[in-house]
């Protein structure tokens, strides 16, 4: 069953397509620094009974060289079934699509790496029809980033080197180093900043470094008084949440008592209510709805409003 945090390990490919040239590094294949990359559809079902679905398929368009495409697979644990399934997905695609096709599965945990790697073959009395090599990126060959300027410079390789060490004694150095990368690009980019920090706190699930992630983005931790954008933008925030609720609040008691008292309420006294977000005003209100012969005069002149009646306007 795919699940968030599984799903979310793909999108770091198909919305962060710059993390493909260090990893493919990684793994000893060669890719221009300049390549087009698109996400292509990953339905490769052809008869009804039977579904199947491969994680991410992209289509890589290398400046020196022709297309082909990278089917990306995210593998938690050891899978049986997954030998027959990949060999189906790159005869598949290479059919449909008349491409070549790599297989990349990513892993964090070094023993389901060491299995993935193959290879898969397909065949029988001494005779192989067909054998799968999939790439595999996990802990045994992504690097372990702990340096915050490092991280800076390639994010999505160091969000994934998170994932892939989850499990392993440098997850808290290598979390901090990100943590300080992107409290740096929070102040030019929130809305990258923001991405990375979600991908990582969907993705790690219940692993050792999960906790930890916890921790760093945690208020006590996270927010140490240093004033930062995103510091002052989540108070105000929480501030300005809770002064809404509690305004919503007043305004729906004001109309239940001037409706229990069986006044008619017109729209427009509805809505000058409703849409009130003076807390000592509405407190006001409140109070001569209780007196008021009809509901037009809970706006009468003379109703004595505190002195510090500052809304949220």
């Amino acid at each position: 069953m795919v699940t968030s945090a599984h799903e979310g390990m793909h999108r770091i490919f198909q919305e962060r397509p710059e993390i493909l040239n260090p990893v493919f590094r990684v793994l000893g294949v060669s890719l221009p620094k300049k390549a087009t990359v698109d996400a292509v559809a990953t339905d490769a079902t052809e008869t009804r009974p039977l579904e199947r679905r491969v994680d991410t398929v992209l289509r890589v368009g290398p400046s020196d060289g022709d297309d082909f495409l990278l089917a990306i697979e995210s593998q938690s644990r050891k899978d049986l079934n997954k030998q027959s399934s990949w060999a189906y997905y790159v005869a598949h695609l290479q059919a449909k699509y008349n491409l070549p096709v790599l297989l990349l599965v990513v892993c964090q945990d070094p023993g389901t790496a060491k299995w993935a790697a193959g290879p898969f073959d397909c065949g029988t009395r001494d005779w192989t029809a067909q054998r799968t090599f999939p790439l595999v990126a996990g802990p045994h060959n992504l690097p372990v980033i702990t340096d915050a300027r490092t991280a800076s410079k390639n994010l999505a390789l160091a969000v994934l080197s998170a994932m892939a060490h989850a499990r392993s004694a440098d997850s808290d150095a290598i979390l901090e180093a990100i943590d300080c990368a992107l409290q740096e690009l929070w102040e030019t980019d929130p809305e990258t900043a923001g991405y990375f920090y979600e991908c990582l706190e969907v993705n790690l699930g219940d692993t050792p470094a999960a906790k930890k992630w916890k921790e760093i983005m945690s208020f006590v931790t996270y927010f140490p008084g240093r004033g930062t954008v995103r510091e002052t933008a989540y108070l105000e925030g929480k501030a300005e949440g809770q002064a809404k609720g509690q305004a919503k609040g007043q305004a729906k008691g004001i109309l239940y008592v001037l409706e229990a008292r069986g006044f008619a309420v017109p729209e427009s006294i509805r809505e000058r209510i409703t849409t009130c977000t003076d807390l000592p005003l509405l407190d006001a209100w409140l109070a001569r709805s209780l007196e008021v012969s009809r509901a037009e005069d809970l706006f009468a002149e003379g109703i004595d409003v505190p002195e510090d009646s500052g809304g949220l306007d």
